[in-house]
């Protein structure tokens, strides 16, 4: 991870979301052969996805920030509290303007402000409001490991990013594959699934800024990406898992998830 070191972090960044992007797209690309999946799969890749996002929200980000503000002399847990409250009412509030609809729910549960968008486009702007937070995690995990932290470090910030991205693999696939059972083609499912995903470097290089520009908010900062990401999680990714009928399996996914997280971060942090 040396050479990892020697790079600026917003190009470390840059690279890791355009990683999570193409993970993404790669979900993505099922549209291009077929146009089904048994639902009991795609629960349990929810389900997992939801696992590594809660496992990533602490110990890649909450753990961290925890550790950089005892370290600065702060109250260990405030930071962490304020930066998570912070983050999980900055969703909520994006949640209520954005117009977007959930995957699986009918358009008259479009939330956000009222529009006249079309099915397709609220679809694909819900994943792009909610794969924001896992970009500004990535982002700001270099920037932090960037400002000398012995609790962050590059390869914690890859191990984030390696989590993330293969979360990101079945966000891809609940985009694309609706869209192609709805009569969308083959290239239009594609194209809409992988954009859900372009948010991502967007974020992670906000995220690298925000943290190399000011080393006093990056406790603040991780914990508020924790608090986005959990949000999403609670909100939209386990219901969504649980909708219909494979709770147990998803379950379960999600706990296996949730150790894959731990492993990368622990084993590779």
């Amino acid at each position: 991870m040396t050479a990892l070191s020697e790079l600026h972090p917003i190009l470390l960044a840059l690279l890791a979301t355009c990683f999570t992007w193409g993970v993404t797209a790669l979900g993505a690309a099922a549209a291009l052969i077929g146009r089904d999946l048994d639902r009991r799969w795609l629960d349990g890749l929810l389900g997992f996805a939801g696992g590594v996002m809660i496992a990533a929200s602490f110990w890649s980000l909450l753990a961290p920030a925890i550790e950089m503000a005892a370290a600065d002399g702060l109250p260990a847990w405030a930071p962490a509290t304020i930066g998570f409250l912070l983050g999980g009412l900055a969703l909520r509030g994006a949640d209520r303007l954005l117009p977007h609809l959930h995957l699986g729910y009918p358009l008259d549960e479009a939330e956000g402000v009222k529009t006249t968008w079309r099915r397709t486009t609220l679809l694909v702007l819900a994943i792009t409001l909610h794969n924001f937070p896992e970009g500004l995690a990535v982002g700001v995990a270099f920037g932090a490991a960037a400002a000398g932290f012995p609790s962050a470090t590059p390869a914690g910030a890859m191990a984030l990013a390696i989590g993330i991205g293969i979360q990101n693999f079945p966000e891809g696939l609940a985009v694309a594959l609706p869209l192609r059972r709805a009569g969308a083609s083959r290239l239009k499912s594609f194209w809409y699934g992988q954009l859900s995903g372009l948010v991502e470097p967007v974020a992670g290089v906000l995220g690298a800024l925000a943290a190399v520009s000011a080393r006093a908010v990056l406790p603040y900062a991780l914990a508020f990406a924790a608090g986005a990401m959990l949000f999403v999680v609670i909100e939209e990714v386990i219901p969504e898992s649980q909708r219909e009928g494979n709770a147990d399996l998803a379950t379960l996914a999600a706990m296996l998830g949730f150790a894959v997280m731990m492993v990368l971060d622990v084993a590779l942090g």
